[in-house]
């Protein structure tokens, strides 16, 4: 089941842009400290770096990812999840726009 909403959360009214737009987020922070963002990727293929493990939610669209030291593209669609280690990097690419929540630690 895909998340549908956070109660109780504070929102970063700025948007986290990266790579020319092709990705915008904001950050929200849960009563308990939580932190997570919430974005979307527009058709594109980008690379992102980790600092701390991440877990990928689709909550729309889709987008196939790969993992450091990985050969393999996989698929995630509304729903699905993919973890990705600390301190690594991820491969994405969108034919659509990939509604996502990104939960951290």
């Amino acid at each position: 089941m895909t998340t549908e909403k956070f109660d109780g959360v504070a929102v970063a009214t700025q948007a986290n842009v990266y790579f020319d737009g092709k990705c915008v987020s904001h950050s929200i922070t849960l009563a308990d400290g939580t932190k997570k963002s919430v974005g979307v990727i527009l058709p594109a293929s980008l690379t992102f770096n980790t600092g701390a493990p991440e877990i990928m939610e689709c909550v729309a669209g889709s987008c196939e990812y790969k993992l450091a030291g990985t050969g393999e593209w996989k698929k995630s669609g509304a729903g699905e999840k993919f973890s990705v280690p600390a301190n690594s990097s991820f491969e994405i690419r969108t034919t659509e726009p990939y509604h996502y929540i990104c939960h951290f630690g």
